[in-house]
Formats: structure tokens, C-alpha cells, sequence
């Protein structure tokens, strides 16, 4: 099923990192003439976010690309792997950049000084704030779709984005304006805590998926509701669960009629993993047949 998944989803999570290493590209450039000009602090920092911005995207579409290759000898479970790795390094660079802001806001917060050539900052802001939305609009529908971990932490980024272009707007405005030079770092300080809130979050998804943390309650006991809804099926017990990219993995027994044929309980297990498949179109499943009180499982409950 991964092999299938990978075959759908695959052309659309590449087009959606290279829209977005293509987007970041043109924001710094943007960005950068913009900073040059008015020699804003916000503006800097949301040239650095757009800086990383291109770093990471073009991180992850090669991670994406390695993800989407098929399983082979030495990788019986595919490579989707790759996808919450990439998640790692692009929270590191994050928290980096986070870092970075916050040094440079207190400095200016010491020494302020008058924003240059403000109406062209406030228009590259305009211009960002667009173009950063209707890509997250397209990565949205790709995640939708797919669960994407890697399209989920790069969205992660441009949705800092909008909220940092937003805030140096604020700035300028409030610098400009209204002679709150201080506005300024500060909205640097604020973009930077954004930054770091987004990183942790990065952090905890690729951390779940490397350390094969079972998926969501929620979706474990639907899969319990689909398996005890064959009425021949007896009990279960083993259920184990993970994810890796954009495919899942589902293992678990089922007991069954220990007088039924081989045939039959083979006829079963299809039934129960038609509908799980059905249910999660992204999932691997294996399924194991026991007789009916043979063993001592755990119970239901605590699978």
C-alpha cells in the first residue's frame, strides 16, 4: 500500500516543495533590497526567516524525493523516514534563527534608530503577505491529503511568515508613523519567540515518528471499531501502530473460530483488512490469525 501511496501523493508533495523553495527564493530577494533600503531590524528578521526559509524547503524536497522512493532490499519498510529527519534539521535551523533575532532586537533595543524609506518596506510586506498565503493554501490541500510531515513543517515556516510580515508592517507603521522607534526590535523579539514556538512543534512531530509513536487514540480505536465490527472476528490483542511519512503502519492478531478452515480464516483477515484500508487508504497492514482461546492475550482494552 505504501508503494501506492507514494504513486498518488508523490507528484503532488514534489510540486508543493518546489513551489515553495521557488516562493522563498523570490522573498528574499525581495526582502533583501527592501532591507538594504530601509535598514529596518524587522525587516531583517523576516529577510533571515525567508533566508532559512529557502535553506529548509530546498531540504525538503530532497527529503521528500528520497521518501517517495519505493521500499527495496536494504529497506523493507520504504523510506519515509527521511521525511521526520529532515523535520530535525529544519527545527534546529529554526531555533538557530531564533537566536540569531533575539541578539540583534536587544541590540537595537539599546541603540534605536529611524526606519528609511518605510512605504517601500510596508510594500515588499504587502507583496510577501500575498504570495506567502497562497502557498500555504496549496500546502494545506496537499497535507489534507497526504499527512505530509515534511510539507507540515515547511507550512509551519510560512505560516511564521504571514505573522512576521504582518508584524513588520506593525513596525514600520508604529516606528514611522507614531515615532515608537523601540517597535521595531520588538516586533524582531516577538518574530523570534514565533520561530521558536514553531520549532518545538517541528521537533515533537519528526520525534514521534523517528521513536515509532503509536498513532492517535482517536484513529487506534476506530481501528478497533472496524475490527470488532466482523461479527466471526472473536477478539484482538497486539495492536501496534506507527507512521513513517506519509504511509502508516498497522499490525495486530485477530482470534478466530479455532474450528473454522485455514481458507476461511484467511477469507477473514481480507475482509478486516479491506476495511482498514479503506479507512486509512495510507496504511501497510498485517493482520494474524489465532484460534480462539489458545492463547492469553492482553486485553482488548489496554491494545
Amino acid at each position: 500500500m505504501s508503494g501506492d501511496a507514494n504513486t498518488a501523493y508523490g507528484p503532488m508533495m514534489i510540486r508543493v516543495a518546489i513551489a515553495a523553495v521557488g516562493v522563498a527564493s523570490l522573498l528574499v530577494i525581495m526582502k533583501a533590497v527592501a532591507y538594504i533600503v530601509t535598514d529596518s531590524i524587522a525587516m531583517m528578521a523576516s529577510l533571515a526567516d525567508s533566508a532559512l526559509d529557502v535553506f529548509t524547503s530546498s531540504v525538503n524536497l530532497l527529503a521528500i524525493r528520497h521518501a517517495l522512493q519505493p521500499a527495496d532490499r536494504e529497506h523493507r519498510f520504504g523510506h519515509g523516514k527521511a521525511e521526520p529527519l529532515a523535520g530535525l534539521g529544519q527545527g534546529a535551523f529554526i531555533t538557530g534563527s531564533a537566536a540569531f533575532l533575539v541578539i540583534e532586537s536587544v541590540s537595537r533595543l539599546v541603540a534605536p534608530h529611524p526606519i528609511e524609506h518605510p512605504w517601500l518596506g510596508l510594500g515588499v510586506m504587502v507583496v510577501s503577505i500575498g504570495t506567502t498565503i497562497v502557498l500555504i493554501i496549496a500546502q494545506r490541500v496537499v497535507i489534507a491529503r497526504t499527512g505530509s510531515i515534511a510539507v507540515g513543517a515547511d507550512s509551519m515556516h510560512y505560516i511564521g511568515d504571514v505573522v512576521t510580515n504582518a508584524g513588520v508592517v506593525l513596525g514600520i507603521i508604529l516606528s514611522t508613523e507614531f515615532g515608537f522607534l523601540i517597535a521595531d526590535p520588538i516586533i524582531g523579539i516577538i518574530v523570534a519567540a514565533i520561530l521558536t514556538w514553531s520549532a518545538v512543534h517541528v521537533f515533537r512531530q519528526s520525534y514521534d515518528q523517528l521513536m515509532d509513536r503509536e498513532l492517535p487514540d482517536d484513529d487506534r480505536e476506530k481501528i478497533k471499531a472496524i475490527v470488532r465490527g466482523h461479527r466471526e472476528v472473536k477478539s484482538m490483542h497486539d495492536l501496534r501502530t506507527r507512521s513513517a511519512g506519509v504511509n502508516m503502519f498497522i499490525q495486530l492478531h485477530i482470534e478466530l473460530d479455532p474450528d473454522i478452515k485455514l481458507v476461511r480464516a484467511h477469507e477473514i483477515s481480507d475482509a478486516v483488512e479491506a476495511d482498514l484500508m479503506a479507512a486509512f487508504p495510507r496504511a501497510e497492514v498485517i493482520i494474524h490469525q489465532d484460534p480462539a482461546g489458545v492463547e492469553m492475550p492482553i486485553p482488548l482494552a489496554a491494545t
